[in-house]
């Protein structure tokens, strides 16, 4: 697909596999989740744009490579989202967060979105969109609906795990969105949940049932 990156770097990898495992606790997800965010958002932010600033090394003076613009903005979909934001922090601390709220009904699937707060210039900033499970897509789809109704323009999605299903919506739904990937797992089950998967992000992020 289009605009699709499925992450093939061994420490991404394994580090997924760990996650994957019924038997890990709470503390070492959160940890791992932040962890293969970095490493995810090393790949996804290598075309940011730069511009030539002078600073004085302690030699001399020299033009060297800054992040140009407005920053970065993170924003991650509530609430599983909030355990990549550290990660992604720790490659650019000034970066500005948004977050969007999205529940999904137990019966149609269907999300519906309780909460969205944004950054202001998102016209100016590369956005990056946060979801560790991309699995009917359908939060994705509507969470960058509503960033591009309020001018967001180079978004780009980050997913750790996705479903044939739910990237095969967002693609259609968003082709100008770039998605980053860690796995591409297999399939969709009765109840929408990513097989293999990991559960449920959220509840093993937050400890929660």
């Amino acid at each position: 697909m289009a605009n699709v990156t499925i992450l093939e770097h061994p420490l991404i990898k394994h580090k997924i596999s760990l996650l994957r495992d019924k038997n890990t606790g709470t503390r070492d997800f959160r940890i791992l989740i932040e962890e293969i965010a970095t490493l995810m958002g090393y790949e996804a932010l290598r075309d940011l744009p730069t511009e030539l600033v002078e600073v004085e090394t302690p030699l001399m003076k020299a033009m060297v490579p800054m992040v140009s613009g407005k920053k970065l903005a993170i924003v991650p979909i509530l609430r599983a989202g909030l355990g990549m934001v550290n990660g992604i922090l720790a490659l650019d601390p000034t970066a500005k967060v948004g977050h969007i709220g999205m529940y999904r009904d137990e019966v149609t699937h269907i999300p519906h979105e309780y909460y969205c707060k944004l950054p202001d210039s998102l016209e100016e900033r590369t956005i990056v969109v946060l979801d560790p499970m991309l699995a009917t897509g359908g939060s994705a789809v509507d969470a960058i609906s509503l960033i591009k109704q309020r001018g967001g323009k180079q978004i780009k999605f980050m997913s750790i795990i996705a479903a044939p299903e739910g990237l095969k919506a967002l693609t259609e739904a968003h082709p100008d969105v770039e998605v980053y990937c860690g796995n591409l797992d297999d399939r969709l089950n009765e109840n929408c949940y990513i097989l293999p998967g990991l559960g449920d992000a959220g509840d093993r992020i937050f400890g929660t049932k």
